[in-house]
């Protein structure tokens, strides 16, 4: 058993728990008791949870760290964020023993136990998820078997939930922190010109305002900007934002790829102009780099569309232009049967690591609402 968690008289009935039993070809969601329950938690009601955004905290012994285990949390858990360049990473990981982390911080948001356990008796190994348990907001999972084999046979079954579990509370909580400010000013524009509401962060912008095209400018300074190998920190290396456009939507063949960008192309040409005189956002078509997508549900479960991910740069002038990475969602609004798409962007240095900016783009997507 756990000697580091959460004692049994402890108030658990504000987690979230669910178990997954790591079957052959499938994952079972079950129902069982908290086996986190040792008396050494010493969190505050309340407290917000620590460590980077895009970061696991993976906790156990160096016997399990330096395995094929830790090959399968390398090739499960740092997915990358496709198609950008230079790559995004999901999450990365950073490694404490049980005995580390007894001694230090134990808010980390993201927490991945792993634990042989010699009384298991399970027949498999099983895979508990918790919230809330040291710190607001934070994601505790622990995987636990009888012996080695078990352990690995759960992480090759399981790691591919967890990171999904681990994924969408990222951008969850983001997305909660941003609901915190009301932006009045900006939410009830857009609510009256695109019928539509989504959050944003504090202190962000409405710097361009047309009938059917809105840019928001996000500050810098509303998250940490570390250079990659560096330590350094610089809150106006990379720049972001979000735009939003609709027009007529007439049949379904709208939402094929190739069509969508070629709207969005249309729809920054002449919105979205460069300083330089002649030069505007365009989306940058190398086969590396190629925009992808897929079908997404927003965070409320009430609205279905089409996700879109790639590369922009400014273009127009024979001359290099700046670049960076985008984001974007279609949907069709059934109140004003326009589609619409709520497009953000990172402009950013390759120097510089995007996961944060994109986890904030990605935030505000999963939570537009229509407004009837």
């Amino acid at each position: 058993m756990l000697d580091f968690c959460i004692s049994s008289n402890q108030k658990l009935d504000t987690m979230k728990t669910r178990i997954f039993s790591a079957l052959i070809l499938l994952s079972l969601l079950t129902v069982a008791s908290c086996r986190i329950n040792s008396g050494s938690n010493t969190s505050t009601p309340g407290m917000k949870a620590t460590g980077k955004v895009g970061e696991i905290l993976v906790v156990c012994e160096p016997g399990i760290w330096n395995s094929e285990i830790k090959d399968c949390l390398d090739s499960t858990l740092t997915q990358w964020i496709m198609p950008y360049l230079p790559d995004v990473a999901t999450f990365t990981l950073i490694h404490k023993t049980p005995s580390h982390f007894t001694q230090g911080v134990k808010r980390y948001r993201n927490t991945l136990f792993i634990e042989i356990d010699p009384s298991y008796t399970g027949d498999i190994g099983s895979i508990v998820k918790k919230e809330d348990v040291w710190a607001v907001d934070q994601l505790v999972v622990e995987i636990v078997g009888k012996d080695f084999s078990q352990v690995l046979k759960t992480c090759q079954l399981g790691l591919g939930e967890v990171h999904d579990e681990f994924d969408e509370m990222s951008w969850h909580r983001l997305m909660n922190n941003f609901s915190q400010y009301k932006n009045a000013h900006i939410r009830d524009k857009v609510k009256e010109n695109f019928k539509i509401d989504l959050v944003v962060p504090s202190g962000s912008e409405l710097v361009t305002t047309r009938n059917n095209f809105y840019r928001i400018e996000i500050p810098a300074a509303s998250r940490p900007i570390e250079f990659v190998g560096t330590g350094t920190q610089d809150v106006g290396a990379i720049f972001s934002g979000i735009m939003i456009y609709q027009y007529d939507f007439t049949d379904s063949t709208q939402f094929e790829l190739e069509n969508l960008l070629k709207a969005r192309d249309t729809m920054l040409r002449y919105n979205v102009p460069h300083e330089i005189e002649g030069m505007y956002m365009g989306t940058q078509y190398n086969e590396l780099i190629y925009p992808e997508g897929n079908e997404i549900t927003t965070a409320d479960g009430k609205l279905n569309g089409y996700e879109m991910r790639g590369m922009f740069m400014f273009t127009g002038l024979p001359r290099h232009g700046t670049g960076g990475a985008f984001w974007a969602f279609h949907f069709i609004n059934p109140t004003t049967n326009k589609l619409v798409c709520v497009s953000g962007y990172v402009d950013a240095p390759a120097t510089a690591s995007w996961t944060h900016p994109l986890r904030e783009i990605q935030a505000i997507l999963r939570s537009v609402q229509i407004i009837k």
